[in-house]
């Protein structure tokens, strides 16, 4: 189960609410900083930008594959534990815009996390310790510390091994 925040809205689709959750500053700010993040090859700088200027919670080692995309009216939500490998064009979202509401959420990625390429990962789930997320998985609910999952919808594929 998700653990995400709802917050109904009236009249039009919350998408047209947006500026009143979130400056527009902080979206161009933070949309400039993750496109340069995006395309950087140097580890260290890619994780600099994410604490530093959008306030993310990265763990020492952990690695973005090109083209990783994390949420931009929110990344601060975001936290990944150490020695993960986040994979390329992989997207991390600690929001949802929806027609009668938007819906907030933390995203709680684990240490020793391997996530496959072309994953998305939605808001308010948490991903245990040492998982594996397969590459083009859709990850809309948690993920227990050690377990191989994958596809859409999510599945455990691995049964986790017993230490």
């Amino acid at each position: 189960m998700r653990k995400i925040t709802r917050y109904p809205v009236e009249g039009h689709n919350s998408l047209w609410h947006i500026y009143r959750t979130v400056s527009p500053w902080k979206g161009v700010r933070n949309f400039i900083f993750i496109q340069i993040a995006r395309y950087c090859p140097i580890l260290p700088l890619k994780n600099w930008i994410y604490r530093r200027v959008l306030g993310m919670k990265i763990g020492k080692h952990t690695a973005f594959g090109l083209m990783a995309m994390v949420d931009v009216f929110f990344p601060e939500k975001i936290s990944i534990g150490e020695n993960t490998v986040i994979g390329y064009n992989t997207t991390i979202l600690a929001h949802e815009y929806l027609i009668k509401e938007y819906r907030l959420g933390e995203v709680m990625i684990g240490e020793n996390v391997m996530i496959g390429a072309n994953t998305t990962i939605l808001p308010g789930v948490t991903i245990g310790d040492g998982a594996t997320v397969a590459a083009g998985s859709v990850v809309h609910k948690d993920v227990a510390a050690g377990s191989f999952v994958g596809g859409n919808p999510l599945r455990e594929l691995r049964k986790q091994e017993e230490s």
